[in-house]
């Protein structure tokens, strides 16, 4: 299989020649576009070498070369033809920027738009760039176009920072490749309902109660249900995330509204996971009129929401119910209580102030809590990753339940 590589003009940009080396060794055939910047950083030369193929490194081919010919003015059209999967590493955030507007004003953006190759990306930048909104929106943009993106790793950066933002390695790049034009369709008989982010209660038309869940670890579930052939419908509350362009998509705001629309899109679906952080209290009253300023103290009268959690589970006849629990103390302990109090299948909890596993960050450190007793612990992975793990939590449940079915069907005949 052809794989074009990508090459932009970041420090990272050494890291591609070892990349090459190890595509190769996996049996790729390895074709290198290279940006005017990244030429700043390594030779062509040395990706020649590495790949015994042509190097491009700009849209009409080398200046001293004289003036541009057909074959070389069209070329990105034949490359974005014959490749099997296109792979930038490492991808600037400028790379990003252009890839999500859509500009093509080089090789490596023209082939973008001009093939219907699979498209892995990983970036690599400064920690702030990485965190910056334009970024983020960048990166949302694309996931929901269907480019598999490989989270940055956290550590000591060449500005002299430290956070997320080092070229992830290459065992994580080449495991998105494998995944990508080997995907696993093990789900293709499900339909898996998720629902992500906070819900917000509103106190008056200006202020409400809400929580600090950015959506990131539903989406990624939706995401990666998605890649596994599932149908999907994402129940999320406000979030500033661009939901996957594949999954039918319902947007809630308050606990009541999130209730309702599990409700309605319950019956068809055969695997559910709640990762929303729902309210537990709303105000009893909502105010018509914006709340002035007045005495120094204001009392909050609180209700509960309804718990959907157990609402659903109430009805889950031969569904898998996840739920999840994000906790900042013993968590072993209040996970198992939750898993004894609901009607689920699987309780995955995570200690919010563990570092890489709280709000708004691309990283999670769970624990999985089984109804068949099973327990177990995982290391700090991407969402993505933890969302694959999941799925992966609800087949062996499935497989086990099913097989404990038939035992009973037999010891009954």
């Amino acid at each position: 299989m052809r794989i074009a590589l990508g090459v932009t003009g970041g420090v990272a940009a050494y890291k591609a020649a070892e990349l090459a080396r190890r595509l190769q060794q996996e049996s790729f055939e390895v074709e290198v576009v290279m940006t005017r910047g990244a030429g700043e950083f390594i030779r062509p030369l040395t990706f020649a070498a590495i790949t015994g193929n042509k190097v491009i490194t700009g849209m009409f081919g080398a200046p001293e070369a004289g003036p541009a010919n057909v074959e070389s003015a069209i070329e990105h059209i034949a490359v974005a033809q014959r490749i099997d999967l296109l792979l930038i590493a490492p991808a600037t955030a400028d790379i990003l920027a252009k890839l999500a507007a859509g500009i093509a004003d080089d090789f490596l953006t023209t082939l973008y738009l001009a093939t219907k190759a699979p498209v892995v990306i990983a970036p690599a930048m400064n920690v702030n760039m990485w965190e910056h909104a334009a970024t983020q929106e960048n990166l949302g943009r694309l996931r929901a176009r269907g480019v598999r993106v490989v989270d940055p790793d956290e550590g000591y950066l060449a500005c002299g920072m430290t956070g997320a933002g080092r070229l992830a390695g290459h065992e994580s790049i080449l495991a998105a490749v494998r995944a990508t034009l080997n995907p696993r369709r093990d789900l293709e008989d499900e339909t898996v309902l998720v629902t992500a982010g906070p819900t917000c209660e509103d106190i008056d038309p200006v202020r409400f109660l809400t929580n600090r869940s950015s959506g990131r670890m539903g989406y990624a579930l939706a995401e990666a249900a998605l890649a596994r052939g599932a149908s999907v419908v994402l129940v999320s509350g406000p979030t500033a995330l661009t939901p996957p362009a594949r999954a039918q998509f319902v947007a809630v705001r308050s606990a009541e509204d999130m209730s309702r629309a599990v409700h309605k899109h319950l019956d068809p679906a055969t695997i559910v996971v709640m990762a929303a952080a729902v309210a537990d209290y709303r105000p009893a009253m909502q105010h018509p009129h914006k709340v002035k300023r007045g005495t120094p103290h204001q009392t909050l009268d609180l209700e509960m929401t309804p718990d959907i959690l157990t609402e659903t589970g109430r009805h889950k006849k031969n569904r898998i119910v996840v739920g999840f629990a994000a906790e900042t103390e013993r968590l072993a302990d209040h996970a198992r209580r939750k898993l004894k109090a609901k009607p689920v299948d699987l309780i995955v909890a995570n200690d919010v102030t563990k570092r890489g596993a709280g709000f708004d960050v691309d990283t999670n450190v769970v624990s999985f809590f089984a109804r068949d007793g099973a327990e177990r612990d995982l290391p700090r992975l991407t969402k993505r990753e933890v969302a694959d793990q999941i799925f992966d939590e609800v087949l062996r449940l499935k497989s086990t339940f099913k097989k404990a079915h038939g035992r009973a069907n037999a010891g009954q005949a």
